[in-house]
């Protein structure tokens, strides 16, 4: 940036390594904003408003960034970081107005501020590789997999898809994502936005060992990417973008609690937590939770297979929404019939909570872990404030 004397001013940043380029910035921006290349998103300090309409949809809080500039970052300048700036040491226009200095004091503490808490990445975690390959350079993957994971009968087609890279090297960790390059373009011409999809294995490998990872796929009806990964047969090539994600991960802490909350596909990251403590840490004292909700048990992913992890690895919370003659029962129903198991996981110093579904259920979820405070005499606004700063409380939603 240039020393030129103007006034400083606030300016809008995407953190490129949290964002997990899902374009719900990009499609949520009401004045265009927000626009992309193959390496990053990016804003547009000439036309951003303000209006934060980009904040809420954020999945990860990438969005929620802010720098206090004498002059503007530009786009270029942003498509080009692998990580935000720091913030520069400013003093105001004329250096000896001490009002002025305070007004760019105030500026700096609300831009590190932001509009929402941080997300911040357990401290016991690996350090994540991000934005290896992109759509100019992306990997190339084999299919050696595609199953499906729900009920032949069932109303949903989930699929659980194993892609091997081969001799490429591409290092995951447990909560990151991918990006799926759908081939051909859209009505206009242009290419198919890129697809994120989380990373369901271990950092190992599906098979330990292995140059592979597996992905937990949903087919929508309308779904372009969805359709095009569940229709892949054995041998077929992916273009594959990522890592992305550098906070939603797991703990490399052996007396770590976990509890999860997840819908549907949302499990995917969750059994790679869990796949890894099974692998490395299968006598560790900390416990692991979940609450994992479906409208029926044939609609749930990895229901199966789920049966047989032991209670003492992993304590199981169903919930069914659309049983026959069965009241419907929700994640969050789940948790407050189990409020003393849940009260004493955040009493632990050591307990993280990760959410991972429809963006429809973060509400429900922390109204119930408001409910089960009150009852212990926790305050949940406070506590929450805590986890999230010191990296035990992690959001995913879509």
């Amino acid at each position: 940036m240039d020393a030129a004397p103007h006034a400083p001013r606030k300016q809008h940043l995407i953190d490129p390594e949290i964002c997990i380029r899902c374009n719900t910035c990009e499609e949520t921006c009401p004045v265009d904003a927000i626009t992309h290349d193959d390496n990053n998103y990016v804003v547009d300090a000439a036309k951003c408003n303000f209006c934060l309409d980009c904040i809420s949809p954020c999945p990860t809080g990438s969005i929620d960034n802010w720098r206090v500039v004498a002059r503007s970052y530009t786009i270029e300048e942003q498509f080009g970081w692998q990580e935000l700036p720091a913030q520069d040491e400013l003093a105001a226009a004329d250096a000896g107005a001490e009002a002025e200095d305070e007004e760019v004091a105030k500026l700096i503490a609300e831009a590190h501020a932001g509009s929402g808490g941080k997300a911040v990445a357990p401290k016991s975690a690996s350090k994540p590789t991000i934005n290896l390959y992109n759509r100019s350079r992306p990997a190339r993957a084999i299919v050696t997999g595609n199953f499906r994971l729900t009920d032949p009968d069932a109303d949903n087609d989930v699929r659980h898809i194993i892609l091997d890279f081969g001799d490429a090297s591409l290092p995951v960790l447990e909560g990151q994502s991918i990006g799926i390059i759908p081939p051909g373009s859209d009505t206009d011409g242009k290419p198919h936005t890129i697809r994120l999809y989380s990373v369901a294995s271990s950092r190992d490998g599906e098979r330990p060992k292995h140059n592979n990872l597996a992905l937990t796929v949903k087919r929508e009806p309308q779904g372009l990417c969805s359709n095009y990964l569940c229709d892949l047969k054995k041998g077929d090539v992916v273009q594959v973008t990522g890592p992305f994600g550098a906070t939603f991960l797991m703990p490399d802490d052996p007396s770590a609690n976990i509890m999860m909350i997840c819908t549907g596909t949302g499990a995917a990251p969750f059994r790679g937590f869990t796949e890894r403590r099974r692998r490395t840490m299968r006598d560790a004292p900390g416990r692991m939770m979940i609450f994992f909700g479906a409208r029926r048990p044939e609609e749930l992913p990895y229901f199966g297979p789920l049966q047989k992890v032991p209670d003492g690895l992993l304590r199981k919370h169903f919930a069914y929404s659309r049983v026959p003659d069965r009241p419907k029962t929700y994640v969050q129903d789940r948790m407050r019939a189990s409020a003393d198991e849940v009260s004493a996981f955040l009493r632990h110093d050591r307990t993280h909570i990760y959410i991972c579904g429809l963006k429809g259920m973060e509400t429900g979820v922390d109204e119930a872990l408001a409910d089960i405070c009150r009852g212990s005499d926790i305050d949940w606004a406070a506590l929450r404030a805590d986890l999230r700063a010191q990296g035990r409380y992690h959001v995913e939603t879509y």
